[in-house]
């Protein structure tokens, strides 16, 4: 189970008191004092949650969210702050935040938020692996047994695909075979799953 997080936050009081929090709790904690810090070891860490102090000098907390949305690191995000600021909670929101906290950080809201974020990436992971499974299945495939597949997904009978293809029924069925010893599964509901997971974006 993924137990990592990352903490950002200029004010070392904060940052020493929280990792000790965390880590009394099981979690694996790295702390940075600053968004540079995380930046020039990103590229290194593990998936995890982190931790975004919203005022650091430089680049705040939300501006480093957004720099990591968008180059694709879009990890569970805590932004905790020491003023009540609404529409920077909005941002923070829109940006993916799972959850802004206000200073001092409410220990059970912290732990839950992170919980609610480590939950979040267990899931991406395994999306991201029933993905991997399904265009490795696809890519297993000839090109016409593609061409089945995709019309099976599409809720074509055996005789619709035969007409559509200009294949005999028989045919088709052998395909449809095939297909299905290499997924593992004939039930039309699991070959639909594999094909549109192998079509989904990553």
């Amino acid at each position: 189970m993924n137990n990592y997080v990352y903490l950002v936050d200029d004010d070392e009081a904060v940052r020493s008191a929280l990792t000790l929090l965390l880590e009394t709790v099981g979690l694996t904690v790295r702390s940075f004092a600053s968004p540079d810090a995380f930046l020039s070891q990103a590229a290194t860490l593990s998936p995890g949650c982190l931790i975004l102090d919203i005022r650091m000098p430089a680049i705040s907390g939300l501006k480093l969210q957004e720099k990591l949305n968008l180059e694709g690191m879009m990890w569970p995000t805590v932004i905790i702050s020491g003023h009540g600021d609404i529409e920077a909670c909005r941002r923070a929101f829109r940006n993916g935040a799972i959850d802004f906290l206000s200073k001092p950080v409410d220990e059970h809201d912290l732990i839950d938020a992170i919980q609610k974020g480590h939950a979040e990436l267990e899931r991406r992971e395994q999306a991201s692996a029933e993905r991997a499974e399904a265009v490795a299945l696809v890519q297993h495939l000839s090109m016409r047994e593609q061409e089945v597949l995709g019309m099976i997904a599409k809720g074509l009978t055996t005789k619709q695909i035969a007409d559509a293809l200009g294949l005999s029924p028989r045919t088709v069925e052998s395909h449809r075979a095939a297909i299905a010893v290499k997924a593992g599964t004939s039930s039309a509901a699991e070959l639909t799953r594999y094909w549109l997971e192998a079509q989904a974006d990553p």
